[in-house]
């Protein structure tokens, strides 16, 4: 398995075929616990947006069990003069609060800035979800607006605020964390 970023308990894997029983299996597993939060669609689609460049899909697994625990995606994502993505997320539930997506995430961010060359990424986050708005905080996302009736999750409207961090912010804040 190539790994594309490595922490010590976890790793970033770019998804593909090979991963999707495992994949379908974390996200079946998961309905309910990721039910107010994410509309995970079907896997047609989701793997159609993987295909077509919609969706740079990272894997989290654990290291070194290599269990598949998360998924991490830079939604939408847009180069040239914008150089920007959507970031979503989502952690298996026997995995949740014990710190294994904060270092997915950080290790995602690293890959999209450095290795991808993104600028800036948002977290489009329901006012409700405070373990991931506590989440985007530590990792040094700022808190950039409100945005009502902003996505269709289950098909229910629902508002969510938007955070968001730069290349450069991303820096200073790995910067702090060295010295943690």
């Amino acid at each position: 398995m190539d790994s594309v970023q490595s922490g010590s308990r976890t790793f970033l894997t770019i998804a593909n075929l090979s991963n999707l029983t495992e994949l379908n299996n974390l996200r079946q597993r998961n309905i309910d616990f990721h039910k107010p939060w994410v509309y995970h669609g079907n896997t047609d689609t989701y793997l159609e947006k993987i295909a077509s460049g919609r969706t740079i899909s990272l894997l989290l697994w654990t290291s070194p069990s290599t269990s598949l625990i998360g998924v991490i995606n830079l939604n939408e994502p847009v180069m040239g003069a914008l150089q920007s993505a959507y970031l979503g997320y989502f952690i298996d539930e026997r995995f949740a609060g014990q710190g294994y997506m904060s270092e997915g995430l950080r290790l995602a961010l690293d890959h999209a800035f450095s290795k991808l060359g993104f600028h800036r990424l948002e977290a489009n986050i329901q006012p409700g979800n405070t373990s991931s708005i506590a989440l985007v905080k530590r990792l040094g996302f700022r808190l950039e607006g409100f945005s009502p009736k902003y996505l269709k999750i289950n098909d229910h409207w629902c508002d969510h605020e938007r955070w968001a961090i730069l290349a450069d912010e991303r820096v200073r804040v790995k910067t702090i964390e060295s010295y943690v």
